[in-house]
């Protein structure tokens, strides 16, 4: 007969919900927090209480903000020529990790949730240039190409992030989609 510990099991399976946590990785995870370290755990689940009931969208943009305008909304001093459009507010995260944007962003998540008329009222705004930053595929081109016709009775500059082969990454273990992109797209040395 197989023993269960209910709230021991509840615990694993909330953890392996998420993304990446496989049920291994859950099971160490729930046994480090009820078993060696009750306060990291406490702490954890305090963070997780507060993340939750304090991040919600961006009103203006739809990225992660504690108040209504996220950091880069509210910042006067970024350029707001350049809108940057991206799938989900954690891309705006990657980006900004990066510190070589100055721009604005929006949030699109999917074409069912694409707000034309929000995004129609940001590019009056002042936008020339609009930078679509998608994961490559034939997905995300239609998307581009369906955004472009939305957006074409504005004067605006189209373009996208650059693709290719990643740095240090051999030929070899390059999909063939991202080496013939690669290949077209080659600049001057």
């Amino acid at each position: 007969m197989k023993q269960k510990i209910e709230s021991y099991e509840n615990l694993v399976s909330a953890l392996e919900a998420l993304p990446s946590v496989g049920k291994k990785s859950a099971q160490r995870m729930a046994y480090h927090m009820v078993m060696e370290d009750h306060f990291a755990a406490m702490k954890i689940a305090h963070a997780i209480e507060k993340a939750v009931q304090s991040v919600r969208r961006c009103e203006r943009c739809g990225a992660m903000s504690e108040d209504e305008l996220c950091p880069v909304c509210a910042d006067i001093g970024r350029d707001q020529s350049k809108l940057c459009i991206v799938e989900h507010a954690r891309d705006i995260l990657q980006i900004e990790s990066g510190g070589d944007y100055d721009g604005t962003y929006f949030v699109i998540e999917s074409v069912e949730h694409l707000d034309t008329e929000k995004l129609r009222d940001r590019i009056e705004e002042g936008v020339e240039e609009v930078i679509f930053a998608f994961t490559p595929g034939i997905a995300t081109d239609a998307l581009i190409l369906f955004i472009e016709e939305k957006l074409s009775d504005y004067d605006l500059i189209f373009t996208k992030i650059a693709q290719g082969v990643p740095t240090g990454v051999s030929l070899e273990n390059i999909d063939m989609l991202s080496l013939s992109r690669a290949l077209q797209e080659r600049v001057k040395v």
